[in-house]
Formats: C-alpha cells, structure tokens, sequence
C-alpha cells in the first residue's frame, strides 16, 4: 500500500509538470511607483491550456507591424521564413521579404550592398545601431518587439491596454515634456506617442481598422512572434499528459496483477 500511494504522489508530481508546460499564464498586474495597475483581459484565444493563435488575426497584426511600428521597432529573432507558420504561404512570405531592402556583404570587391532580403533574413533592423535610433526618436530607444510579449508580465493584454491606454491625464497630474500620458504604462509616463489611429491601415479580408482592433491583432502577432512553438510545445504537453496517464494505469494493473497472489 506504500508503494501504492508513492507511486501515485509520483504520478500527480509528474501531471503538475506536464501542465506547467502548456504554458499557461495567470493575469498578472503591471506595477508601477507606488501602485499595481490592473491590466485588463482582451480575452486572447491563445492565452489558454489549448488556446491556439487566430492566424487571420497574426497576419493582419503582421500587417499593422509592418505599417506602423517597423520604422521604429525590429523584430532582430525573427526571419522571414517563420511567416509561413501564420498561414502565409511560402509564396506570399518571399514577396514580403522582396520587398524589404537589407545589408550585405562584402561583394568580390570588398564592398558592402543592398539587396531584396530572402526567406532566410532575418526581419530587417529599423536603425543600423542603437545612438541611430536614439537620434532619431529624441534620445528614447525603441525596444526590440521580438520577446516583448515574454518580457512582459502578462504581455498580450499589457501590449492591447498599452496600445489603447492614451486618455487625458487626470487633474493634478504633470506630464513631462515630451512624455505622453499613458493609464497603462508604469508611472503613466511614456515617450512613444499614440501610434494608432481609426482606419490607419486598410485590412485586406475587409475587417474595421479600429484602435482595438489594431492592437488586439498586433499583440496577438508578437505573442506569436516571441514563441512560434507554443501551439506545438502546448501539443507535446497534452500527449505527455496522456501518456503519464495510460502508464500510471498500465503500472497500477501490472502491480495488480503481480501481487494478486500474495497473501496480505
């Protein structure tokens, strides 16, 4: 009967690990100075054990990056190739990269040129260093979108109230110059204008181009773009699961089976 319930503690030890691995995250509010400030739910289909990411929406979040936030943030661990597992096919990937003029080099001649970049380039980077992007956005630095989704507690819901948290400060609050006032983020004071407007971008399945929409598509694209394998490792969790499951039953027959005979 020890063994028994050692092996069945085992058995539960090993289903927690499994379901650690899908990934699945709790809310989790975004703090700032003085104060935890309540993110809210953009209910993200993906977010779940079995969630899976909206390919309709990843691509039309591709289209808001590449529209909107490309001439200021890189995606530098993402190449053109992983497109295709948003739907896109390998096709419609290689045009999207042909559009994009990237660095290479050196030629026969030593020399350093541009090309039309391939499925196996990487997302071309905005700015050649970071005192380039600095002079070019008033001495602030645009964060790489590649992990940000990661690098942020509970980052789909903190990137879609970012992307819709410009309102009016409240009274008495003092925005500094060249700040901007944000209810999302940290300190309510951020340096990256509102970047979203009605209508900016013209979707091509016919969807309304609002601010919501627009960054619900946009965070669903970089929470896919910080780990294309979740769908994949989430799939891996649930055979494991099952697996852990047949041979915690097998285990419990077999020893059944083998000690039926002896006497207690």
């Amino acid at each position: 009967m020890r063994d028994l319930k050692r092996g069945f503690r085992n058995l539960i030890g090993a289903l927690a690990l499994g379901a650690a691995s899908l990934g699945a995250v709790a809310p989790t509010p975004a703090r700032a100075a003085g104060e935890a400030i309540v993110l809210p739910d953009a209910g993200f289909g993906f977010a779940g054990f079995f969630g899976t990411f909206d390919r309709g929406s990843a691509q039309r979040g591709l289209q808001v990056y590449n529209e909107v936030c490309a001439a200021c943030h890189g995606l530098y661990h993402l190449s053109y190739r992983n497109l295709v597992e948003i739907g896109l096919s390998e096709d419609q990937a290689r045009a999207i990269a042909a559009g994009v003029e990237v660095r290479d080099g050196p030629n026969d001649m030593g020399e350093m040129f541009d090309r039309p970049a391939r499925l196996s380039d990487r997302f071309r980077r905005p700015f050649a260093n970071e005192l380039a992007a600095r002079a070019a956005n008033n001495g602030a630095y645009p964060p790489d979108l590649s992990v940000i989704a990661k690098a942020r507690p509970n980052g789909a819901n903190y990137l879609h109230a970012l992307l819709t948290g410009y309102v009016d400060p409240p009274a008495g609050f003092t925005v500094a110059e060249g700040m901007h006032y944000n209810a999302y983020y940290p300190g309510h004071q951020i340096a990256m204008p509102p970047i979203l407007n009605p209508d900016q971008v013209t979707y091509a399945d016919g969807t309304a181009a609002t601010v919501d929409q627009m960054a619900r598509d946009v965070a669903t694209f970089l929470a896919w773009a910080a780990e294309p394998e979740t769908e994949q490792r989430r799939a891996m969790g649930v055979k494991m699961i099952l697996f852990l499951i047949v041979l915690g039953g097998l285990t419990y027959a077999v020893k059944r089976k083998v000690w039926a005979d002896v006497k207690h």
